[in-house]
């Protein structure tokens, strides 16, 4: 009896041993970054809500590091990053990851072992880069005019989204690699945006119902497959407001003047409905901006020392508002000494093909536009160009 008894504790022991031992299962993350002694190496979670720093260490001559982490029960994703140079790491269970890089250009030159998914992410990574190289070649060309501008980057992004879409996500949404391609980013100008457009464009939502149609077989109420399926609802209900608002109301001819511009007729915050087509024979700041983003009253201080400078010479604002609380608006714009009007549709938003706030188009004394935020590098020089 008494042998029964040591046993049975024993077979308890084991199974509590056992237990502690699967809810503590690890990954592993580890390798050399040469030439980047006394660097620090950040390991970031890149979280729904954005990065967030799990360890970090100070490299070495060797560079070597080591990190570890909780082994997740569906794909997460991390990053190892020196300064502004990134390297993307997914982590599905209890891998060990095995790295090797130098500094600076780890971010475009690496080696990874230890999964299929951080070999495509790299694929991706890379071809990423590559499309931001010809979209900053694009907008640096001096000979081309701003239309030529938008509809170059536009056949390259679909381009890419072609490519991607075909190679990576539809041929396997239910891995890691298909979810980070759909959150690759490119920068035009110093303004940021998603490669696929979740909220606006229709093939691009299906991109994402795809995967998260996907993850729901696979990881089953995982919190990022969640997330999908609602930035997915979510397109779906934008775009089909855009097509009932489109099929009701087609800009009419009329609103496009000789230039090519086409107008804008808004009610401002007094009220008085103030026309873009009005300001002929003035240089014109056309700014779309949201007063509830964080970076809003830095960016009101920089316009109103530009219209401090130059309104008497002939500069004019015309500042969109894409706030949805008006008395907000008014509140934020009463003290403004510009044209403050809002967008509560977005129709001016879709009409000027804006996807990222803030944004701005310059336009000249003859009422035509001129360049979009993402061909000018310094505002304060193209103004005074234009007076």
């Amino acid at each position: 009896m008494k042998i029964f008894k040591i046993l049975s504790m024993a077979a308890v022991v084991l199974a509590v041993l056992g237990m502690v031992s699967c809810n503590s299962k690890k990954f592993h993350v580890s390798g050399q970054i040469s030439e980047a002694q006394d660097s620090v190496l950040y390991f970031e979670n890149m979280s729904l809500n954005g990065p967030v720093a799990v360890d970090s260490v100070r490299l070495a001559a060797d560079g070597s590091f080591a990190f570890s982490g909780e082994a997740p029960e569906s794909p997460e994703f991390y990053r190892l990053r020196i300064a502004g140079q990134i390297i993307h790491v997914a982590i599905d269970s209890t891998e060990n990851i095995k790295v090797k890089a130098s500094y600076p250009v780890m971010s475009s030159q690496y080696e990874i072992q230890g999964s299929d998914d951080n070999d495509k992410i790299k694929e991706l990574a890379l071809l990423q880069l590559d499309l931001q190289s010809r979209i900053n070649a694009t907008m640096n060309d001096a000979c081309t005019g701003v239309d030529s501008v938008e509809v170059a980057v536009a056949e390259l992004l679909q381009a890419y989204k072609e490519n991607v879409k075909t190679r990576y996500i539809f041929k396997e949404p239910m891995k890691a690699y298909a979810y980070f391609a759909l959150f690759q980013t490119y920068q035009l100008g110093n303004m940021q945006a998603l490669v696929f457009n979740p909220r606006a464009n229709a093939d691009d939502v299906k991109v994402f119902a795809a995967v998260a149609t996907s993850w729901d077989t696979f990881y089953p109420k995982a919190e990022r497959g969640v997330n999908l399926h609602n930035i997915a609802l979510e397109g779906m209900k934008n775009v089909r407001i855009v097509r009932n608002q489109q099929a009701a109301s087609q800009i009419d001819a009329s609103k496009i003047s000789v230039t090519g511009l086409i107008d804008i007729a808004l009610p401002d915050n007094k009220g008085m409905t103030r026309r873009l087509t009005d300001l002929k024979g003035k240089v014109i700041l056309l700014d779309f901006h949201a007063f509830g983003a964080k970076e809003s009253a830095g960016r009101i201080m920089a316009l109103r020392d530009l219209y401090n400078k130059y309104h008497a010479q002939g500069l004019e604002i015309y500042q969109v508002s894409v706030d949805g609380d008006e008395h907000f608006w008014k509140t934020q714009t009463a003290a403004l000494p510009w044209i403050s009007v809002k967008d509560g549709s977005g129709q001016v938003l879709r009409t000027y093909n804006v996807q990222v706030i803030p944004s701005f188009f310059l336009i000249d004394r003859s009422n035509s536009l001129y360049k979009r935020a993402e061909q000018i590098k310094d505002l304060d020089v193209e103004i005074k160009s234009l007076l």
